[in-house]
């Protein structure tokens, strides 16, 4: 049966999550987290999910289409059964993480439950005691997630749910063997669900072959909620290096941000950017593709809890950001596809805050821009640029530099030392800690490690009193990492082994 054939348009409605077939805790949860209206693509996609049918989703990023899969798994999941029964695809370490993390808190008043990450770049023995303890969803990219099941650590019996997120992308970055395989795998009378920005030849190939009539969600982008973003072009006729790096501070001044992202296409021009900005001491980090798994993680917690104030990074290293509070995203070399731009602005401008994204753009690039003010119907606004001059650049640097207001450490106890959020507040701000609660910053919990922010001001002493107190009765290394000189994670930077 054909593609078309199978497929139903499920109209889109705007409605109050109260109203959906979710059960009472996780209508708790969703409460405790501020939402009272659905998005268009979780009204439309969350009862078709419960209700156990295919499902194929178009909608762009940021649309909140994680939870529009990971509530309705957390629905219908046996508890009692510690067995793998979701397993969900992404196309980079950096997105599973996101999935994950957005699963922890979703279902964090389910008894038990428990996700694992089966990724690339961490121990794959790990990931396989974590399978053998029993584990209720399992979220990875397609290749270690084939290696596992080849290895015979991850057992398909009991999956009733799989899905393929931003699947067009996972085809792109070359995964649609391992795909193809994993799908083989898994049973026929599983429930297969799948999102995508995009609906290419390669996606429908895979519904029509692994897909049982599955209802196609299409969200109009005049149904979802926009996020309010001013488009700006900054237009340079030169393609030296100096004076594209001038632009890039001015832009910086320019724009008052409390954190900002600067998107590459190239690692090289990352490795330059990064030299330039360190030496003037901006606080700044990386993420490409050359980087550990230990220390993407190290850099993105650090950037999210704002003790890095610029991130720079490529589209593939950098998939899956998703930063609460981003307000500028740099485009340092125009993206070569109208989606990708669009994905990449899309990061700002959420939760009704107002975004900026600024292009970087040389004598040529017309027609892109062009294509890049069709696909999003706004028209950028081009800047007037600074002269270029070294004293001008000088003085640019020197408004960059300085270190964030707030300083990372790194614990060596997580999830799996039952340690959360709560526990290292409270060791820091109860009797034996003494800090003020406004000296604490985001806390991110991992699943053997932790990071906390702390206003710099603070940060030895905070450091020096979790090393001699006890969290939940035990006792972890705190280790300080610094991020002060703008310094990316060394290899220094991993916690010593916990106190005994």
């Amino acid at each position: 049966m054909g593609f078309a054939s199978q497929c139903g348009i499920v109209p889109v409605v705007n409605t109050k999550f109260e109203s959906l077939p979710l059960s009472p805790a996780l209508l708790s949860v969703v409460r405790e987290l501020g939402y009272e209206h659905a998005t268009p693509i979780q009204a439309a996609s969350i009862p078709v999910l419960i209700a156990g049918k295919d499902l194929i989703g178009k909608s762009k990023t940021g649309s909140g289409k994680t939870a529009a899969f990971a509530l309705p798994i957390l629905q219908r999941v046996s508890l009692d059964l510690r067995q793998v029964q979701a397993l969900v695809l992404c196309p980079t370490r950096e997105l599973s993480a996101q999935v994950a993390r957005e699963f922890r808190t979703l279902g964090r008043t389910l008894p038990d439950f428990t996700v694992v990450e089966l990724v690339g770049g961490q121990p794959g023995k790990a990931q396989r005691d974590a399978l053998a303890r029993g584990v209720h969803v399992a979220v990875g990219t397609p290749g270690r997630v084939l290696d596992q099941l080849q290895k015979g650590a991850l057992h398909t019996d009991a999956v009733a749910t799989l899905v393929l997120d931003e699947a067009d992308r996972m085809l792109d970055m070359g995964f649609g063997p391992d795909v193809e395989l994993i799908l083989s795998e898994v049973p026929k009378t599983r429930q297969t669900v799948l999102f995508s920005a995009t609906i290419q030849e390669s996606i429908i190939s895979i519904c029509n072959a692994h897909m049982q009539k599955p209802l196609r969600i299409t969200i109009d982008e005049r149904d979802e909620v926009k996020p309010e973003i001013r488009e700006f072009r900054l237009a340079s006729y030169s393609n030296d290096n100096n004076e594209k790096f001038h632009a890039l501070c001015w832009v910086l001044n320019e724009f008052p941000h409390t954190s900002a992202l600067i998107l590459c296409n190239f690692k090289q021009t990352i490795v330059e950017l990064m030299e330039k900005l360190v030496r003037a001491g901006v606080s700044v980090g990386r993420l490409d593709g050359d980087l550990e798994q230990f220390h993407r993680d190290q850099v993105l917690a650090r950037f999210r809890n704002r003790s890095v104030r610029l991130l720079v990074a490529t589209d593939i290293a950098g998939r899956g950001i998703d930063v609460e509070g981003l307000d500028l995203v740099v485009n340092y070399e125009l993206p070569p596809h109208a989606d990708v731009y669009v994905h990449r602005i899309g990061r700002v401008g959420r939760a009704g805050r107002v975004g900026v994204a600024v292009s970087l753009s040389l004598n040529g690039d017309e027609e892109r821009i062009g294509e890049f003010e069709s696909r999003t119907g706004v028209v950028m606004e081009l800047l007037a640029g600074p002269p270029v001059s070294e004293s001008g650049l000088a003085g640019l640097l020197d408004a960059l530099a300085g270190p964030s207001l707030m300083q990372t450490i790194l614990i060596s106890g997580g999830r799996r030392d039952k340690v959360r959020a709560g526990d290292i507040l409270g060791a820091l701000t109860g009797e034996a800690g003494g800090l003020s609660g406004p000296d604490v910053g985001k806390i991110e919990i991992q699943d053997k490690l932790s990071y906390v922010a702390v206003a710099r001001k603070v940060g030895q002493i905070a450091a020096q009193r979790l090393n001699d107190g006890r969290i939940k009765g035990k006792r972890f290394r705190a280790t300080l990492v610094d991020g002060s000189k703008a310094k990316d994670a060394k290899a220094s930077d991993k916690p010593s082994p916990r106190f005994r």
